[in-house]
């Protein structure tokens, strides 16, 4: 993929070091530094032109966020995105946002085990050739470098618009045996998902009515233990109801009787 851009884009992303990050080696392991806080960082691998993460930074200012992409020209428009959306809440520079040029081929040298609490996949390059699999960022490879770098509350969240891709990722996901939930074939056919942010491809996408499928997996051992404790209730109060509703048609029933008696 190339991408052709205006003159002085090195320059521009050079000049902006509150909000680009052009080198992440010095930051492994102290990126609370960067950020000047202990909140939880989420991450998006391949943020393209940076709505998604501009509007997660803005909508969610309690957790830090981190778009990474390889290439310059979509650093640049990312930043130029990420200032609009902070401008309308009257702030110059994100405050809670980084924007990092990386090969996410080399993620495992950017952050330090349990630095990050959640990865966002959004429109990843399905990369359809079987020979092209295991660049595939959901491929089992790059799912246990995930699994390393997020801590006890950690969580992917997958969006594509390939089914291709999106059952090569089911498949991956059981494969090293990672917990699924909230899967959708398509998320928004009952309407826009407001709670959500979308991606540029995202509203493309829907506007011509296409399926998106999504999923979380949940990976941290506190979140394991929730999503657990959440499903028990869950089934404790279906339990409950269920037992609730016999008893009310055996009083029904034993009326009925009663009446007939009569």
């Amino acid at each position: 993929m190339r991408l052709r851009g205006r003159k002085g884009i090195r320059e521009s992303i050079e000049a902006q070091p509150e909000l680009v990050v052009l080198d992440a080696a010095p930051h492994k392991g102290k990126w609370r530094e960067f950020f000047g806080n202990d909140n939880p960082i989420y991450i998006e691998l391949g943020m393209g032109k940076g709505r998604f993460i501009s509007h997660m930074s803005a909508r969610n200012p309690e957790i830090n966020f981190i778009g990474v992409d390889m290439y310059d020209e979509l650093i640049r428009r990312a930043s130029e995105k990420a200032r609009a959306v902070w401008e309308e809440k009257g702030e110059e520079n994100p405050p809670n946002l980084a924007l990092l040029r990386a090969n996410i081929e080399n993620i495992e040298n950017m952050f330090e085990p349990g630095e990050l609490q959640r990865i966002h996949l959004n429109f990843s390059d399905p990369w359809p050739k079987s020979k092209h699999a295991r660049r595939r960022l959901t491929h089992p490879r790059f799912l246990a470098k995930y699994a390393q770098l997020l801590n006890e509350r950690g969580e992917i969240h997958f969006k594509t618009d390939s089914q291709s891709l999106f059952e090569f990722s089911l498949n991956s996901f059981a494969e090293v045996e990672m917990q699924l939930r909230n899967i959708s074939l398509h998320l928004h056919k009952e309407g826009p998902r407001e709670d959500l942010v979308f991606t540029e491809y995202e509203m493309k996408f829907m506007g011509k009515g296409q399926p998106i499928y999504r999923l979380e997996a949940v990976i941290g051992e506190t979140a394991l233990e929730q999503y657990r404790s959440s499903k028990r209730e869950a089934a404790s109060r279906e339990a409950a109801a269920a037992e609730a509703d016999e008893a009310a048609e055996a009083a029904e029933q034993a009326d009925r009787e009663e009446t007939e008696t009569e």
